[in-house]
């Protein structure tokens, strides 16, 4: 595994909370529009991550047809 092994705990640790948070909008009976915000922020971030971490580390500025592929999957999941 390239990514040190500290940063990834970190980062899944990071994730954990927030779907515990949105495990708590749920079971506290939040609006559903408040919940679908939250989902869509958290798809926004990934999205984000993928077309600037992701491609930084692949260390070109070059569109990526896979990268693009792998994004239309992540917002087909989100539908």
């Amino acid at each position: 595994m390239k990514a040190k092994k500290g940063e990834v705990i970190h980062k899944l640790k990071i994730a954990r909370g927030q779907i515990d948070g949105i495990l708590q909008m749920i079971e506290e009976d939040r609006y559903c529009v408040d919940i679908s915000n939250q989902l869509q922020a958290n798809q926004q971030i990934l999205q984000a991550h993928i077309r600037n971490c992701v491609r930084e580390a692949l260390q070109t500025d070059v569109e990526n047809p896979k990268l693009e592929e792998a994004l239309k999957v992540l917002e087909k999941m989100a539908q």
